[in-house]
C-alpha cells in the first residue's frame, strides 16, 4: 500500500515519484462523479502492468491524497 497525491484537470497524464516514496499522479479527468478515480486506476494498472481489478483505493476516494493498494497475487 502506498500514498498517491492526485492532481486532476492536468493538461497531460504523468506519474511522478516523490522523495518520500509517494506518487503524484497528474490526471486529465475532472474530480466529478468518480472520473478522476477511474482514470487513476487505469493509469496505475498500466504503470504496474496489472489488471484494473487489482488496483483498489483503500482510503481517500473523495480526497486528493489517497491510499492505494496493488494486489499482485491475482
Amino acid at each position: 500500500m502506498f500514498n498517491v497525491k492526485v492532481k486532476p484537470n492536468s493538461k497531460q497524464q504523468a506519474i511522478i515519484l516523490e522523495d518520500d516514496g509517494s506518487l503524484t499522479v497528474r490526471l486529465q479527468s475532472p474530480p466529478v462523479e468518480g472520473k478522476a478515480n477511474k482514470e487513476l486506476i487505469q493509469v496505475l494498472a498500466d504503470r504496474f502492468g496489472v489488471r484494473k481489478s487489482q488496483i483498489s483505493i483503500r482510503s481517500g476516494e473523495r480526497s486528493r491524497t489517497k491510499r492505494v493498494e496493488v494486489d499482485e497475487t491475482s
